[in-house]
């Protein structure tokens, strides 16, 4: 895992070296097991590494060829290298040692351009072709490593992390109020729905799937990697996909585990990460290792005041997965002096930019501290599993059974759900002709209340920034009264690069904690084959996400494989944290609605009306209040805008 930095002057005008030592002076913040850089006249390519893997230990990198006369920095981890040795028939003895960054030269010199399709792991790299003077480089299909760039005139500058970049004398920091407008007026934890851009207008980044050559004065981004869901998978029973599944995700989770160092993963009381748990644990007992799991839980005195079907303390089920899985050693966490507030300004400093996911903030810090101290290699976490291994609605797919007038078996799959949700047959028919006739189910229902979204950017700024028809181009809802089915959802995520950013929040804890965020469930082989099964493989006799609940059978404990009532929700304890801090919120927050500079981009009013709400006595249930979320993410990107324009805050 690393740090990259590099520089290119197309007019082939030499780079100053404090230049290239500017951008590497800032990476220092960073732990490093070694830094160092590569440069020849009019290119500088550098690298600020930790070593994750023993393949890493003592790499050169950046890493100049001369036989091929191509020089590689690379921050990566590849996952297929077997297949790629192979296919690049590497001699045997040259395999165990080669590190990951040579292989990809070896891909770039095989495949050119289309070499990153050939690529399976977590990657972010460039490469400096000597015979066709151009840099090329390529980000993994989720972008899971992030690459951010400058581009102007003769001048090419790119770096992992963004404030390397303002080292450099030629680039100033500018809002990005296109950006900003984005991340105001869509309410989901979705920043923009421009993937290439970033909250400062001269910093451009490579989003996922995306592969970038510089050539001269010209810069070309390409899209390498489409996802479907069109060709399905046909095996002849159950079993047979049950048993294809974990071959597949048991050899991912085995390829994510590679590190010289130890194994740790977060571990809440869901199928997801619980299954990535379970294969993990076992793939490092038969190598003597034992596996680190790392689970949030609410505070000391915390009382549970949420409903029947959430569970604010998991520890029930994460003490069953334990006991169940074995030769895991586990870890209870609650960061008793941690809050959603506390943490901003140390989240400001990680990101480079604004956050909405304040709710959950303090734990995952915190967990990645706590692993770091325990040193720790990689991180496990199963976060895009609703996507993949555990997708799949039951309403949503009994609703595409009677739009396709299957009733005969519509019928079979309600009589087993009822029995097993332990819900009444009319509630549930009720539900499915919502879903069925939603425009018809609106005019018939004029007095049916459906949450909506307070809308918290300045009319003007939306207007000027003309945002709302842009979010709605791509078919964002500014209120979010539209919730999409589990369908849509699925397609968003695959096909539309703004809907999975995790890439920013993992790159940056990885590199300030030196160790390696991995998740299995979005491993590439992984949705391949879940995006190939058919839909009643994840749902089947009234049992939603069945496939890995059935292929689990041995894996997870019962406790949790065959839980079908309850889910866990964390961050509910968010406001008995928050409650020492309550007056200082409260005064920020009268501070921010008096500052001219911010009304210029929030909606005052608004704020000032959700702000008379939450001043005395703020109940618990207050975390998940539409209208405290926005006093909240209003809050984070005041102290951004403040912390790094302060010389245009009145």
């Amino acid at each position: 895992m690393s740090a990259i930095a590099g520089i290119f002057h197309s007019n082939k005008d030499p780079i100053p070296n404090d230049h290239s030592t500017g951008m590497m002076h800032k990476l220092q913040k960073f732990p490093a097991d070694d830094v160092q850089i590569w440069q020849q006249d009019n290119i500088f390519l550098g690298c600020h590494a930790q070593w994750i893997t023993s393949e890493q230990i003592g790499e050169t990198l950046p890493y100049y060829d001369v036989d091929r006369k191509m020089t590689i920095t690379a921050d990566a981890i590849i996952d297929n290298r077997e297949e790629l040795f192979d296919s690049l028939q590497v001699n045997k003895n040259s395999r165990e040692h080669m590190p990951d960054s040579q292989l990809i030269l070896l891909a770039y010199q095989k495949w050119g351009d289309d070499s990153p399709k050939y690529l399976v792991g977590n990657f972010a790299y460039m490469i400096w072709d000597e015979d066709s003077r151009r840099l090329f480089g390529a980000t993994d299909f989720s972008g899971s490593r992030t690459l951010y760039f400058y581009k102007k005139s003769n001048k090419f500058a790119f770096c992992t992390t963004i404030q390397p970049l303002f080292s450099l004398p030629y680039i100033n920091k500018v809002l990005n109020e296109q950006w900003l407008a984005d991340f105001l007026a869509i309410p989901e934890m979705i920043n923009t729905v421009d993937p290439f851009s970033t909250v400062y207008k001269n910093i451009e980044q490579v989003p996922g799937s995306h592969s970038i050559s510089v050539c001269g004065d010209k810069i070309k981004l390409k899209k390498y990697c489409n996802l479907t869901t069109e060709n399905k998978l046909v095996l002849g029973s159950n079993e047979e996909y049950e048993e294809a599944f974990r071959d597949v995700f048991g050899n991912a989770v085995k390829s994510n585990l590679r590190t010289h160092r130890k194994v740790g993963a977060q571990l809440s009381g869901g199928l997801d990460s619980g299954s990535v748990v379970g294969f993990a644990a076992k793939h490092l007992k038969q190598n003597d290792k034992q596996l680190h799991t790392y689970s949030y839980v609410p505070i000391e005195g915390f009382v549970d005041w949420t409903p029947k079907s959430k569970v604010a303390d998991e520890r029930p089920f994460i003490q069953s997965t334990v006991k169940h899985v074995g030769n895991i050693n586990s870890n209870y966490l609650s960061f008793p002096e941690k809050s959603p507030f506390s943490e901003i300004d140390n989240w400001l400093e990680i990101l480079e930019m604004p956050y909405k996911f304040f709710e959950n903030s303090y734990w995952l810090s915190g967990i990645y501290g706590i692993a770091e101290k325990q040193g720790m290699g990689i991180l496990l976490n199963g976060a895009r599993g609703n996507y993949t291994i555990s997708w799949g609605s039951s309403l949503d797919y009994y609703t595409k059974l009677f739009k396709r007038l299957q009733w005969m078996e519509l019928n079979k799959e309600l009589k087993q759900y009822i029995y097993i949700k332990d819900t009444g047959r009319k509630a549930v028919l009720s539900r499915i002709g919502k879903k069925s006739f939603p425009t018809f189910t609106k005019i018939l229902d004029r007095a049916a209340t459906k949450y909506t979204a307070p809308i918290i950017i300045n009319p003007e700024f939306a207007k000027r920034t003309k945002v709302l028809e842009r979010i709605r181009s791509v078919g964002m809802d500014e209120t979010w009264s539209t919730i999409p089915t589990t369908y849509e959802l699925r397609q968003n995520q695959f096909q539309k690069l703004c809907y999975w950013g995790k890439g920013t929040s993992s790159t940056k804890l990885s590199l300030k904690h030196s160790l390696w965020y991995r998740d299995p469930t979005n491993d590439l082989r992984v949705v391949r084959f879940c995006l190939s099964l058919p839909d009643s493989q994840y749902i089947q006799n009234g049992i939603d996400r069945s496939l890995i609940r059935r292929a689990t059978n041995e894996i997870l404990p019962d406790k949790v494989r065959l839980n079908h009532l309850c889910k866990g929700a964390q961050g509910v304890d968010g406001i008995q944290r928050m409650l020492p801090y309550w007056n200082n919120i409260i005064s920020e927050l009268e501070e921010l609605t008096n500052d001219l500079l911010i009304a210029e981009y929030i909606n005052i009013d608004v704020i000032k009306t959700a702000l008379l709400k939450i001043k005395e006595n703020p109940e618990p249930e207050l975390i998940f209040d539409p209208e405290f979320k926005i006093l909240m993410r209003s809050l984070i990107v005041y102290k951004f805008i403040k912390k790094n324009f302060k010389e245009v805050i009145i």
